[in-house]
């Protein structure tokens, strides 16, 4: 019944498959986590592309070409980075920074010459190297790059907890199989943060419309919504996890996309979240 529905959608074009999908999703039939994450890790290990190069912001696909969006995306991040850090008064050297879901440099470009050590963690041996030699040519600092397994995120990284003093993750959380999944990231990031070290998570958020719920669906041709989040649900998230939201940022549309949020966390001291009031 399922497939007939769905067939019939993909004839009548785009805007129906993205309808029935979502709705389907809604009513409890999106595909499960294990099928989700077997196509992202067949999608981001294939290596291969111009589209793939493109999803994964390596600087020679066709999407920067003739632009410097490549270059302005990791630098406005991390001038976001600054300008949210100084809400907790902090101002001085990055220490070690991490990435999760590098991709091809963009944002460690800016990132690393002001760091002591820049990790790049991302599920694609090919991206990691992209990212190592993009980094190479702007700093000396040290890029030490960790592969990472999507089914089990928390092995890759069992080296470096409670030794990372900022950890940035963007245009990640949009693509991860579910909210479930989200909350693992969001915990993993707690343990690797040193006490009062500094997140910074963008999300796509949910503004409550039908067309930007989770699509958990068709992950290959439809990744950059397969989760969402509501912006307070985001935030009570990362309390549960471990974190202190304190700040967020909302950008309703640039270049890329639509509806990203960009969350300033801290890891407290003692490990004991409370947050703002």
């Amino acid at each position: 019944m399922v497939g007939t529905v769905i067939g019939r959608a993909r004839r009548m074009g785009g805007a129906a498959l993205d309808v029935v999908e979502r709705t389907l999703t809604a009513a409890g039939l999106g595909e499960s986590a294990e099928k989700l994450t077997a196509d992202a890790r067949s999608y981001w290990q294939q290596g291969d592309g111009d589209r793939w190069r493109g999803d994964s912001h390596w600087r020679d696909a066709s999407v920067f070409a003739g632009n410097d969006l490549w270059s302005e995306t990791g630098r406005r991040h991390l001038d976001l980075f600054h300008r949210l850090a100084r809400v907790v008064e902090r101002t001085g050297p990055l220490g070690t920074v991490l990435e999760w879901g590098c991709g091809g440099g963009a944002n460690a470009v800016h990132f690393a010459p002001g760091a002591a050590e820049f990790v790049g963690v991302d599920i694609a041996r090919a991206t990691l190297d992209e990212c190592g030699r993009q980094v190479a040519a702007v700093t000396a600092t040290p890029f030490r790059p960790v592969l990472v397994d999507p089914a089990d995120p928390e092995a890759a990284v069992f080296g470096l907890r409670g030794s990372v003093d900022v950890l940035t993750c963007f245009y990640v959380f949009e693509l991860i199989v579910s909210q479930d999944y989200g909350a693992r990231l969001l915990r993993i990031a707690a343990e690797l943060l040193a006490d009062d070290g500094l997140a910074m998570v963008q999300i796509k958020y949910d503004t409550g419309s039908f067309g930007t719920r989770p699509r958990r669906r068709n992950y290959r041709s439809r990744l950059a919504s397969m989760t969402t989040y509501r912006i307070d649900e985001f935030w009570s998230l990362a309390v549960e996890c471990g974190l202190v939201p304190e700040a967020v940022h909302l950008v309703p549309r640039n270049e890329l996309d639509e509806r990203y949020a960009y969350f300033l966390l801290s890891k407290p001291a003692g490990g004991h979240p409370g947050g703002p009031a």
